[in-house]
């Protein structure tokens, strides 16, 4: 199987065989990195990390030059380094980002309506009404990989199958610029090869429990009788392996998908004590989250913060709102209330606000009178100001010190005074 760092990717020669197949997994490759490659040309093929450079920011991507050195995302960036003395490193540009997430996604739903975005990056596409037009599966693959390359500059990889799953594990393993096209009569050979963790659900200490037992690839757990999967992984957890590991997976595109949630989180470059800048820190981000939320047309019903200690011991707290809301200031009210019931029994490492249980904007019905209407309204000329002018452009007063690079605002707002 193709590894995280692109070694020993499988891909598909031309005129593949793609009976059976529907199913197309987009994934795209090195996303972040690729996006500040196609902006800095001058990049190209150096081991680049976007991330924060000073203090203590995490990778958020990296590209394959650097992935082959042992960096992955979600790393502290000064681990990165010292695995890749020589990387590069550069500050991410969320909004950016953005826009070029919406027009891949535009390209998936010119080929085809049945598209299920997984994230800012990935999506499943239902081919099987788009034949006719387009041809096969294997060929919508092949043009929709060049119109992802000549229109935007970025590479995709593609998995295509019969199941999900399937098309999933094919993208991985194609990674990076790839296209693997699984047949569904070679389903259960391709299936067999693969190790237990390539299996989709599959987390580390699943693999590990069965690997523990001798289960290492697909054809282990064929071989393996159900009572063994079921005191390994539990019921719930042994029936869908199984499943799986045999090419049975009923899940169909789903066009309504939304993601599940929305969060941003903030690592300070030096631990924080004080309540007053842990909630200006609350606030900064819960603006950036309802700030998000109005851009997709989503509302929460639920908030939820996360904080964690110097000594790396993390809490999380949540609370259900009384209607559910895209209004930064109602998300920060919820998080600075959450905060005031933590035990800050330690300086404070990082803090994180969160929307989750998202909702179509309006899907909750209309209140008898709207408590939110004057944020509604700051708030919505604020989002015009970000798209005139830029993200920042605008914001509150307690919250403006020096930028940090990407345009965002500081890490550590100045304590509101009272």
């Amino acid at each position: 199987m193709g590894r995280g760092d692109g070694t020993g990717r499988i891909v598909s020669g031309e005129g593949a065989d793609d009976t059976g197949t529907r199913i197309l997994h987009v994934d795209m490759d090195a996303f972040y990195a690729s996006v500040e490659v196609l902006d800095h040309p001058e990049l190209r093929g150096k081991p680049v990390i976007v991330g924060a450079a000073e203090g203590r920011g995490v990778v958020s991507s990296a590209t394959y030059e650097a992935r082959r050195f042992g960096v992955r995302s979600a790393m502290p960036v000064s681990q990165a380094l010292r695995l890749c003395p020589v990387a590069i490193v550069v500050p991410p540009h969320f909004d950016r980002y953005l826009v070029t997430s919406a027009h891949v996604m535009r390209l998936f739903r010119d080929v085809t309506p049945l598209v299920e975005p997984l994230s800012i990056d990935e999506a499943f596409l239902d081919v099987s009404g788009a034949r006719r037009l387009w041809g096969s599966p294997g060929r919508i693959a092949r043009m929709l990989r060049q119109r992802i390359l000549e229109e935007t500059g970025l590479t995709a990889s593609i998995g295509v199958a019969a199941t999900k799953h399937v098309a999933k594990m094919a993208s991985t393993i194609s990674k990076p610029d790839g296209l693997l096209i699984v047949a569904e009569p070679d389903t259960a050979a391709f299936l067999a090869a693969r190790p237990v963790r390539a299996l989709w659900g599959i987390g580390p200490k699943s693999a590990e429990a069965l690997e523990s037992r001798g289960i290492r690839t697909v054809a282990d757990v064929l071989d393996t009788p159900r009572p063994v999967l079921d005191h390994a992984l539990g019921a719930a957890m042994s029936d869908r392996i199984w499943h799986l590991a045999r090419g049975i997976d009923a899940r169909e595109v789903d066009t309504s998908r939304i993601e599940k949630s929305v969060g941003h989180e903030e690592t300070f470059e030096e631990d924080i004590s004080s309540p007053a800048i842990l909630r200006a820190e609350l606030r900064r981000l819960a603006d950036r989250v309802g700030a998000r939320l109005r851009a997709h047309d989503w509302e929460a019903a639920t908030v939820s913060i996360k904080v964690r200690f110097s000594d790396f011991a993390t809490i999380s707290r949540s609370q259900t709102l009384p209607e559910p809301t895209a209004v930064g200031q109602r998300i920060g009210d919820a998080a600075q209330a959450l905060l005031a019931a933590v035990d800050l029994r330690a300086p404070v490492r990082l803090v994180g606000v969160r929307a989750e249980r998202l909702l179509p904007a309006g899907a909750a019905g209309a209140a008898l009178w709207d408590d939110d209407a004057e944020w509604r309204r700051v708030e919505g000329a604020l989002d015009d100001a970000s798209a005139r002018f830029g993200s920042g452009a605008v914001t509150r007063a307690a919250l403006l010190g020096p930028r940090r690079a990407g345009g965002s605002l500081p890490s550590h707002p100045r304590a509101p005074t009272d």
